[in-house]
């Protein structure tokens, strides 16, 4: 990795770090080293780190803010991309806005809604990037990133880049294509917006993060939701009834504000999340014959 490294860095590519903790680059604040993390300083400059990491055959991984996502306590192999300063571009024209894959989702909910322009008064207090949004179709109060995405330009896998339409998406319920048959990554999107009336936009925008900090525990380090809702069940609602809230294996437990939550109580260590979550699933699908999946992302060494 040493040769990576200096390759990339010579390149004036964007702030290079080796054997970099990603507890704090996770919401959650766990997550072991990631052998190198690159933070590109602008889309150019993206392009050109992928092709320097395909010349020497590494692996690499894109994360954006660091939610819904849990990473392995040992850590990510090769280059961890995240898409945050620099990828986070911003450009409005009339009803239309161009924004990077980096940009922080409730912010530009904030910023759109204080502009008389509505389409995203779902993300308020969403935590994480447009990018991820995208990825995992990301919604909230009846909504969600389908309704008003027009196209995204998608890293994939191989390094190529592509823009694809809303139907190429192939969006449902917290899911795309990115995330099935074509694994990839949004680093920009265009999404269509609708002009309203800013002060009715703005006051569901605050019943919306109102709504947030009542329900769910955004006062300590937590990943957002660990399930997919099993239609037509409700995962919240389910580990609430299987008095499963407060349950707490090592650092990790259960929120006692929502059931779909678990927050890093101290010390928490990815393990332990993953043990509190098998053993949730193996209490729903006894006590009630659901099978739970997962929402949050796991990644990195087995």
């Amino acid at each position: 990795m040493t040769t990576l490294y200096e390759a990339l860095t010579t390149a004036e590519i964007g702030k290079v770090l080796v054997d970099e903790p990603l507890a704090k680059h996770t919401t959650i604040r766990i997550g072991g080293p990631a052998d190198i993390l690159l933070e590109p300083k602008d889309s150019e400059s993206l392009s050109k780190a992928i092709k320097i990491i395909k010349e020497y055959g590494a692996k690499w991984t894109v994360i954006g803010r660091g939610s819904n996502l849990l990473v392995s306590d040992k850590g990510i192999d090769g280059v961890v991309i995240k898409l945050g300063t620099g990828i986070d571009h911003f450009e409005l024209d009339e009803d239309v806005l161009t924004v990077g894959g980096g940009y922080s989702i409730v912010k530009l909910a904030t910023l759109i809604s204080r502009k008389g322009l509505s389409g995203l008064e779902f993300a308020s207090g969403i935590p994480g990037s447009i990018g991820g949004a995208v990825y995992m179709n990301a919604g909230a109060h009846g909504s969600d990133m389908s309704k008003i995405l027009m196209k995204a330009l998608v890293l994939f896998e191989d390094g190529t880049m592509e823009w694809l339409t809303n139907e190429e998406m192939e969006f449902s319920y917290r899911t795309s294509i990115l995330q099935t048959k074509r694994p990839g990554i949004c680093i920009e999107a265009v999404l269509q917006l609708k002009k309203g009336e800013k002060e009715e936009i703005v006051a569901i925008m605050q019943k919306n993060k109102d709504y947030r900090r009542e329900t769910q525990p955004w006062n300590y380090p937590c990943a957002g939701s660990i399930f997919r809702n099993p239609l037509p069940n409700y995962a919240g609602q389910l580990v609430e009834a299987a008095t499963l809230k407060g349950y707490q294996i090592g650092g990790a437990k259960v929120s006692e504000m929502h059931g779909n939550f678990i927050v890093n109580a101290g010390g928490a260590t990815a393990q332990d999340v993953l043990d509190l979550i098998n053993y949730i699933k193996e209490t729903i699908l006894e006590k009630y014959d659901v099978t739970m999946e997962t929402e949050v992302e796991i990644i990195g060494r087995k």
